[in-house]
């Protein structure tokens, strides 16, 4: 079984910053898409970033400038650096993946999610 562990989240003066990382384990071949979602509580999970297993980056407006997302292949672990935070991020954040298997299939993970509160 694969498996995605978040950590890094927790409280953080606006304009303060901070860093999730994301480790994939288990029986892995290959990672193709990795993001970071968020969501508040009873509203639609969204997407925050994206990257490639090429590295190409998608992000959100709202997060455009402040965060960066990066991955390292080796460690099959992605990482997102949180830059000039404001109260409007505090949300859980949720890690994504589409993995390949060792049986030569590819599933979609979630991470556990991780609690990000920015103070004003």
């Amino acid at each position: 079984q694969v498996q995605l562990v978040e950590s890094g989240g927790g409280l953080v003066q606006a304009g303060g910053s901070l860093r999730l990382s994301c480790a994939a384990s288990g029986s892995i071949f290959s990672i193709s898409q990795m993001a970071w979602y968020r969501q508040a509580p009873g509203m639609q999970r969204e997407l925050v970033a994206a990257i490639s297993s090429g590295g190409s980056t998608n992000y959100a407006d709202s997060v455009k400038g402040r965060f960066t997302i990066s991955r390292d292949n080796a460690k099959n672990t992605v990482y997102l650096q949180m830059n000039s935070l404001k109260p409007e991020d505090t949300l859980v954040y949720y890690c994504y993946a589409v993995i390949m298997t060792s049986s030569g299939r590819s599933y979609q993970y979630w991470g556990q999610g991780t609690q990000v509160t920015v103070s004003s």
